[in-house]
């Protein structure tokens, strides 16, 4: 074998030393790019989310469109192109955004408040958004069979999933809107629009998971799939109890982890090691952070309103994030196509929707004016899109096309429904009724 030369090893060491240095050179500029984009772009979102309040505008509507005008691509050298933002990126930023987001519905959902509308507003959080759901999977199994393009077992993990990602309602979306007005609605009406949208992202996450352990389950018989699934969930409850249990404890001690400062860092560490250890664990981290916010937030011993306060901000910024991720990564040409399908599956839900409400809460005390605004507020928003790039990023077939639809959905929500919310609001005469207390019968 032959050695080499010193001579040759100094060459050689001449001839790297400019390749590194301009490697280095051009991966800190690299990231000094993408600090100096999602650092703009957030504060961007920011101050929109802000004007939009001025405005009462969703908010969200306007970071869709800012992350759409946004091109993805950026030139980080003089030969070469790259993403803003890749699919992996996006898929593990919304799964870390979806956590902060559960768990701050959790952290809300305060028992004595929503005691009065506890009944209805589950019933409308699991079996509506079961129903819900289902019925949407019927009609996109008709749609998908007269078409002709597969049968029965092929369509019905896909239209299982489109069920699943639009049956759940996004409350931040809802009450930004009527927060300029809240004083003079229903505090009842407000309260079951909150608490269902908090007990049904769940909901939507189980279903939306199964329906993707379906479409890749093949060589796997339906108990190894069901079990599978149910112990997934179930792990993620029983996690996320013990979790929020030993949160609840640790921060109600006499340590000095139960200060105003150290209060959002302890809470927001524990989520982390809870949301990874649950997901090594083959457990749900979505429903399991979910669950350990209610456990948090109705304990006792520590500054509910300084945790709220601080993991308020944590859901905002997730939220905005899920919205710019989706604005991204989504090319605005493949909206514009599923444009049509996401305004008949708009319409097909907004019917499905005033066929629950109005059944499951007939026989409860809520009016017919006031059934009618929550079939009217049941505005889609960060779940859908969450749960959309999920199945982009899995190896489904049909993954790709979940994204385009579901901001077309979410889009046509919120400009159909959303911008009429005050006006339907005044014109079912309920902003006229001030309600300072209202026990709510909720007897099924």
């Amino acid at each position: 074998m032959q050695r080499c030369q010193p001579s040759s090893f100094f060459s050689l060491a001449i001839r790297l030393e400019p390749l590194q240095d301009q490697l280095h050179f051009e991966l800190g500029h690299s990231l000094a790019l993408y600090l100096l984009a999602f650092g703009g772009l957030l504060l961007v979102a920011v101050l929109l989310d802000d004007l939009a309040a001025r405005v009462r505008v969703p908010g969200i509507l306007m970071v869709l469109v800012l992350g759409l005008l946004i091109d993805n691509k950026i030139q980080v050298s003089a030969q070469a192109q790259a993403s803003l933002l890749s699919l992996s990126h996006a898929e593990q930023i919304t799964q870390a955004a979806l956590v902060l987001v559960l768990f701050f519905g959790g952290l809300t959902t305060n028992w004595v408040e929503v005691s009065a509308v506890i009944k209805p507003a589950v019933r409308l959080a699991t079996l509506g958004a079961l129903l819900t759901a289902l019925l949407l999977t019927l009609v996109m199994l008709g749609l998908g069979i007269a078409e002709g393009n597969a049968g029965f077992s092929a369509l019905l993990p896909k239209a299982l999933f489109v069920g699943a990602m639009v049956c759940s309602t996004d409350a931040s979306a809802t009450l930004a809107l009527l927060r300029p007005m809240a004083s003079r609605l229903p505090k009842p009406v407000l309260d079951l629009i909150e608490t269902e949208s908090a007990f049904n992202d769940p909901m939507a996450v189980i279903l939306a998971g199964f329906a993707l352990a379906l479409a890749g389950g093949e060589g796997l018989n339906s108990a190894t799939l069901l079990t599978e699934v149910v112990r997934q969930f179930l792990l993620g409850i029983l996690l996320g109890f013990l979790g929020g249990s030993l949160t609840t404890q640790l921060l109600g001690s006499r340590m000095s982890l139960n200060t105003n400062s150290m209060l959002p860092v302890v809470s927001l560490a524990l989520l982390m090691v809870l949301a990874g250890g649950t997901t090594l664990m083959g457990g749900s981290p979505l429903l399991a952070a979910y669950v350990a916010g209610l456990v948090l937030g109705n304990g006792s011993g520590k500054d509910q309103l300084v945790l709220e306060e601080a993991h308020a901000s944590f859901a905002k910024m997730a939220e905005l994030l899920l919205f710019l991720c989706m604005g991204l990564v989504v090319a605005p040409e493949d909206v514009v196509k599923a444009a049509g399908a996401g305004l008949l599956l708009f319409l097909v839900m907004q019917l499905v929707r005033w066929l629950i409400v109005h059944s499951l809460l007939l026989r409860s005390s809520f009016s017919g004016s006031e059934r009618s605004f929550v079939c009217w507020a049941g505005l889609r928003g960060a779940v859908p899109i969450a749960l959309a790039i999920n199945a982009w990023a899995s190896p489904v077939s049909w993954g790709k096309d979940m994204p385009p639809l579901a901001l077309a959905v979410v889009l046509c929500g919120l400009l159909f429904k959303g911008l009429a919310l005050v006006p339907i609001a005044n014109q079912l005469g309920l902003s006229n009724r001030v309600v300072a207390s209202s026990s709510v019968s909720s007897s099924s």
